[in-house]
């Protein structure tokens, strides 16, 4: 498949948007380079030109740029069939589709998007006189992204006199980058105990040596969090796990599962040993 940039600006962070012109990914729709890879493709004999793909970006709310998207690819599909009488079998609309991080969140459920989808690019290829190629979705972060949350341990309790409370907790920017790389938003709430004590604007943030090592921005916890106690992030399965590190060299967290009241291991706690590994002295 040959991946357009299609130029349409996502409504999400610079750098999870990736179908405008200047950045590195994809062959330029407007710019030429689209059709002429898919030249290139056609004219070589070891490789089979199977259809288009484009990803405008992640975590994105608004279904227009998915539209636009289509709309784009749907007319160099038509090109490709008029100019070498070949209509391709396949189109890939890519993922990107958001989740709930926070109550500010209202995502569309994946089938929901995917129905849309397939019935604006049925209307387009009626329109056009084009045969609907098969049409596939990447709906990765919203399948995984919900199935998962963090849960870390509160060390301290900084109060600063009307600003905020900070929460430091045994993790941060080592097993959850997304707030201190491009701003992510997150929740937490106080698990493991019942409290009555009355909302605080809180910060939890993490144990390493960074002023932007940010877990939650801005989250009302209870008036009585204190350490020890646990607090619980949602909606971290889809970019924590495998965009953490050693940050500080701390070992990263293990991976519980847990299923119908029984839980186990799946992925192990790394440890002081696993750091040393590597070392040949």
């Amino acid at each position: 498949m040959v991946r357009v940039t299609v130029g349409v600006e996502a409504h999400t962070h610079e750098y999870i948007a990736t179908a405008h012109e200047d950045q590195k990914f994809g062959f330029s729709l407007f710019g030429g380079a689209a059709s002429a890879a898919v030249e290139q493709i056609i004219k070589a004999d070891v490789l089979e030109l199977t259809g288009l793909h484009s990803h405008i970006g992640s975590q994105i709310f608004d279904a227009s740029g998915f539209e636009l998207s289509a709309k784009r690819l749907l007319q160099l599909h038509k090109q490709i069939r008029d100019q070498y009488q070949r209509e391709l079998p396949e189109m890939d609309l890519g993922g990107g589709f958001g989740i709930a991080y926070t109550t500010q969140d209202d995502p569309a459920e994946p089938a929901d998007l995917g129905a849309a989808l397939f019935g604006l690019v049925k209307r387009e290829c009626d329109a056009l006189g084009i045969t609907p190629p098969r049409i596939s979705i990447e709906p990765g972060r919203a399948i995984v992204g919900p199935a998962m949350f963090t849960l870390y341990e509160v060390g301290t309790v900084k109060d600063v006199d009307g600003i905020r409370t900070y929460v430091s907790v045994d993790g941060g920017m080592s097993d959850n980058i997304r707030t201190a790389l491009y701003d992510s938003s997150y929740s937490a709430t106080l698990a493991g105990r019942a409290s009555h004590e009355p909302p605080i604007l809180a910060r939890v943030v993490g144990k390493h040596c960074e002023a932007g090592d940010v877990i939650v921005k801005d989250e009302f916890l209870p008036a009585d969090v204190r350490p020890g106690d646990l607090l619980a992030v949602p909606g971290t399965g889809a970019y924590c796990r495998s965009m953490a590190s050693n940050y500080n060299h701390v070992p990263r967290p293990p991976v519980i599962a847990v299923a119908d009241g029984t839980a186990r291991v799946i992925m192990r706690r790394e440890t002081e040993d696993d750091l040393l590994a590597l070392d040949v002295g």
